[in-house]
């Protein structure tokens, strides 16, 4: 059985979960979320947790279990902690300024990049070079940032690009004359 579906998912206070066939709804003090989910598992609300069942130990159920069931506990842990990105940026010139709720970055293209961050989503610029997405959406926070990521992927040679707070980037040497 799988380990991970096995596990209920607790309800914390002041979130409020409502089953409707497949549709799954979260409601918290960070915003609501919702979800339809596989039709073959089964999915119960009673207690203060949730559970996740599954109709057979077929090799696709049991993925399908634990899967389900992360969802859902991601779902649960964004309406009341919320989901965090930070990006650093390096290189002459790179830069990002705030105007209203989007983003515009200079990043060595003939034009600035403008970037609208979609509902639910918050991106702040604490300081020129570096960004942080919030929101209560794990798929949507790590979208955009991957998004804003692969604009100006970090190169190996002079480390310059947006990258990742904490990502290490492998650097390579530079061609040496004879």
């Amino acid at each position: 059985m799988s380990r991970v579906g096995r596990q209920p998912v607790a309800i914390p206070n002041g979130v409020s979960v409502e089953l409707k066939g497949n549709r799954l709804t979260v409601r918290g003090p960070k915003g609501t979320l919702e979800r339809e989910l596989h039709p073959d598992m089964k999915v119960l609300v009673e207690d203060g947790l949730i559970r996740v069942e599954r109709p057979s130990d077929s090799r696709i159920h049991k993925s399908l279990h634990g899967l389900t069931r992360a969802l859902i506990a991601n779902m649960v842990r964004g309406v009341t902690e919320g989901y965090e990105k930070a990006l650093e940026m390096s290189g002459v010139g790179y830069k990002a300024t705030k105007s209203g709720d989007k983003v515009i970055l200079h990043l060595g293209f003939a034009k600035p990049v403008e970037i609208e961050p979609p509902k639910g989503i918050v991106i702040d610029v604490p300081t020129p070079t570096s960004l942080v997405i919030r929101g209560a959406d794990k798929e949507a926070v790590g979208e955009i940032a991957a998004r804003i990521r692969r604009l100006r992927p970090p190169e190996p040679y002079q480390g310059s690009g947006i990258k990742y707070v904490g990502e290490k980037i492998r650097r390579k040497a530079a061609k040496t004359a004879k």
